[in-house]
């Protein structure tokens, strides 16, 4: 009998719209043979099932079941690939977790200590040879004295971004003191984030993004890292999604030896935060230093066919199918 998947797409942030391509995207490379794939849309509004004809099919939440008109659809797995809230702070990992029901993502605790980037950094404050640039936490209690705080304990430039963000939504590198409470404001302001903001000392750099899983086998395997290099000052969210603006580079050229060692280093990330299936770590290589400097991990990266980990696996010589399985199959065990 084939498993029966919920691939869940959607969210209630402006990542929604990256969510649904990923979902997409990891549909139509999944076996449909092998599984019975139902794409599940979550809103703040509703959770449903689109047919072909389409017509919708409310979830029932208390168990997330799905009626139809000949049968009551029972899942065996949630594959989540809803980005941000509430597929990537544990919201979705603590509801099946209260339901028993097996999913391909990072744990409710790890799901949500890894949106908070202030908390998770100091985590992963003493792993040898990884770097954190100097940063301040700021909370909503503290906006009014927020520029203080930051000038008191930070040198520009910075980078200023929601705590709980992604896609680099509400991030803004900030050059100029008369720029910063702009930047914080808007950090502050940004949908579905939390109402925290940390303000970090750039670092000047390549900028590497390298994905991690855990295959069915229980082995970690490191694939090839990913260079960023993007005509805009930094990369943003338009640099990400609005073709021809960045220019990515996978594999990397990196050193034999820089790539050990990042590999020892998203290794024991992977372990340190007890992640589980797919997880991507963002770092620079810093200029002159060769010091590796943590930028932040995504525990539900973008799944589009242009997205980092379908190209780093591609690299790697695998087929995203197999990818996706792998994690499937991982999650079941």
């Amino acid at each position: 009998m084939k498993a029966k998947i919920a691939l869940i797409t959607g969210g209630y942030t402006g990542e929604a719209e990256v969510s649904f391509k990923s979902a997409a995207f990891v549909n139509s490379q999944l076996d449909h043979s092998k599984y019975d794939v139902y794409l599940i849309t979550v809103t703040k509004e509703a959770w449903y099932y689109e047919d072909e004809a389409g017509q919708r099919y409310p979830i029932l939440r208390e168990n997330f079941t799905l009626p139809l008109a000949a049968q009551v659809i029972t899942f065996d797995l949630a594959f989540i690939m809803v980005h941000g809230v509430p597929g990537e702070d544990g919201r979705l990992q603590s509801y099946f977790d209260l339901l028993g029901i097996p999913y391909t993502s990072c744990d409710a605790l790890t799901s949500a200590l890894t949106m908070n980037k202030g908390y998770t950094k100091a985590i992963l404050a003493d792993i040898p040879e990884l770097y954190l640039a100097k940063s301040v936490l700021l909370f909503e209690s503290q906006r009014s004295e927020a520029i203080d705080i930051v000038q008191s304990k930070l040198s520009l430039p910075y980078f200023v971004k929601p705590n709980a963000g992604g896609s680099s939504i509400g991030m803004t590198k900030v050059k100029e003191s008369i720029q910063l409470q702009e930047a914080i404001d808007k950090a502050f302001d940004a949908e579905n984030t939390g109402k925290q903001v940390i303000v970090e000392e750039f670092v000047t750099g390549r900028e590497f993004s390298e994905g991690i899983f855990r295959n069915a086998k229980g082995d970690l395997i490191v694939l090839p890292a990913t260079e960023v290099r993007t005509t805009r000052e930094f990369f943003d969210f338009e640099a990400k999604y609005i073709p021809g603006l960045t220019e990515e580079i996978t594999p990397a050229d990196l050193t034999i030896e820089q790539q050990e060692r990042a590999a020892r280093i998203l290794k024991e990330i992977y372990v340190r935060l007890n992640c589980k299936g797919m997880v991507r770590v963002d770092f620079f290589l810093e200029n002159n230093t060769d010091k590796f400097y943590f930028i932040e991990i995504n525990t539900i990266p973008g799944q589009t066919p242009q997205s980092f980990i379908p190209q780093q696996v591609r690299a790697l010589g695998m087929k995203e199918g197999d990818f996706y399985a792998e994690l499937i199959e991982c999650a079941l065990t």
